[in-house]
This record gives C-alpha cells, structure tokens and sequence, in this order.
C-alpha cells in the first residue's frame, strides 16, 4: 500500500472535482432514516418491479434470494458476488440491477446480488449469514451454473462490511483463497464505537437496527476491523474525501498491508458517502477504476490456479 495523501488519490479525477462540489452543494446534506418508521417510508419508496428478461432470481438453499445477472454473449470470464449496502434496514438488491447488469456486460462476467434479510425484523447475525450462503453456494456452483470457477466479491456501505465478514467467515474454513479479490466501496468497519472512526457513527439509527441486542461489538462478524486479517485475497477500497468514515476505511486499508495483505486505497476528492451511486464524472471514474482492478484479478487469478 502507498502511502502519502496524494499517492492515494487517482491521477485521472481531479479534473471532476469542481463539478462535484457543485452537484453536492445543489443536492444538499442528506441523511438516513433515524426510526423504524422512517425504515418503513423508505422501504416503500424502494419497491421494485418484477425481474426483467435479463435477471433471474434463485433462492439459497431455499431461503436467501439471489439477483443473477449474466452477460448477454459469451460465456461468463468469472462471477462477481455483489453484496448491496442500505445501513442493514434497506435493501438495494433489485435497485442495482442497471448497475450490476452494466458491470456484467463491461467485464464480460456473471454478478450474483445477495438480497439478505434486514434489520430490526432480523438483526446481526442473520445478514453475514445469508451473505456467507450465498458465497458458499457460489463456490460450490459457479462452475456447474456459470462455467467458470474464477470468483471475487464485493459490495458497497453495509455491503462492504458484509463482505469483509464473509470472507473472515470463509477464510476461517479454508475457502476465502477461491476468491481472486475483494472490491469495497466506503465500508464501516468498526460498529462498536471504539475507534475514533466508530465514534463518529455512534447516534446512527442503523446501529440501533442491527445491534440493539448485542453487547460486545467487537467482534469481526460485526466490526471486522477487529479482526485477524491475515489470508484473505486482495483488497481494493474506494472511499471519498468527505466521506465520514474516511478513517474507517484507511485503518482498514493499514489494518490489511499490516497482516500482509495486497491492497489498493484509492480516495476520491470532495465525494461524500454513497458517491458512487451518484450520477457524477467522479463516480464514473471510481467505477471505472473498480471494473479495471476486477478485469486484473480475475486474470491473476486465474494464472496462479
């Protein structure tokens, strides 16, 4: 990992950095829902339609629905296991599918989105369990149902945490190496409040909705950043510069080059949380920038196997 503040901040995006200060400033400061309620109007807001022609939807072992989202010529190079934020209480599964169905016809590859179940009505740890499901399902399927046994995973906010302690999950049973990299976008890494990163988001509801019942929050199937990182597959975290968990993600980053890991940190200027989900130029190039660094893994990957 290089470190120094300009090292990390990629060459090409500077040149967005005015027009992002313009959109946020129009768009103004917005925040999540701060009660079960507002949990609700969103949810209601978030409704999607039926599945188009180009997205099928299975189930893991019966229970944890998959969105799979294959390219419309050639057989798949790999499959991406997209893990969708939301803070635990929404669900993005169905509202990635444009995203996902971009990514799986740029990269030539199958994305396989994990609609896990969510907070309140199902606090930790029912998320990393369906997310280590249908991770488990992916390694044992990908080559029957997808023809290739090339994987990598990922996910964005929660979903970024939520790939972390699947692959702790995975790692600790031997499987994490059949993963060639992970992708994270502004991930929370620590839940509990201890670090000056997690004190930051101590009042969020978010917390309140997933972790009401547990004491000790530590532990890395809640803030992985407590974790023991050794073995897992190559990192790559993509944060912004106005990002309130900027710090989260650098620890993290230190966290994985300090127990030997591969990793990229690559921060973003004047972008907030969520930026790729943004219609900006700066979004568009960290996207960018994700597509090349998963093309590259996959073919490493698959050299080293």
């Amino acid at each position: 990992m290089h470190l120094g503040w300009r090292s990390l901040v990629p060459a090409d995006v500077e040149e967005h950095a005015a027009a992002c200060v313009a959109f946020y400033a129009a768009r103004g400061e917005r925040r999540g829902p701060s009660s079960f309620e507002e949990v609700r109007e969103a949810r209601a807001r978030q409704v999607a339609g039926p599945p188009s022609g180009s997205v099928t939807v299975e189930q893991v072992d019966g229970a944890c629905p998959v969105r799979i989202h294959v390219p419309r010529h050639g057989k798949p190079r790999g499959v991406y296991l997209d893990i969708p934020g939301g803070g635990f209480y929404l669900s993005a599964a169905a509202g990635g599918d444009a995203r996902n169905l971009g990514l799986a016809e740029s990269l030539g590859v199958a994305v396989v989105s994990v609609d896990y179940r969510l907070a309140p009505e199902n606090p930790w740890p029912a998320a990393p369990e369906d997310c280590e499901a249908a991770a488990r399902w992916l390694i044992d399927r990908a080559e029957s149902r997808f023809g290739t046994t090339r994987l990598a995973i990922g996910g964005s906010s929660a979903g970024a945490t939520l790939a972390m302690t699947t692959l702790l999950r995975l790692r600790d049973t031997g499987h994490a190496d059949r993963f060639a990299g992970v992708a994270l976008q502004f991930g929370t890494y620590d839940l509990s409040g201890q670090t000056a990163a997690g004190r930051r988001i101590a009042d969020e509801y978010f917390l309140r909705a997933y972790l009401d019942h547990v004491v000790d929050r530590t532990v890395p199937d809640i803030s992985p950043v407590f974790g023991d990182l050794r073995d897992l597959p190559p990192a790559l975290l993509i944060v912004g510069a106005a990002d309130i968990l900027l710090e989260d993600n650098m620890v993290m980053a230190a966290r994985l080059s300090a127990a030997g890991g591969e990793v990229d940190l690559r921060v973003y200027p004047e972008s907030p949380h969520g930026f790729t989900h943004h219609p900006t130029g700066m979004a568009a190039a960290a996207l960018r920038h994700r597509e090349s660094w998963l093309a590259e893994r996959f073919v490493a990957h698959a050299a080293s196997r």
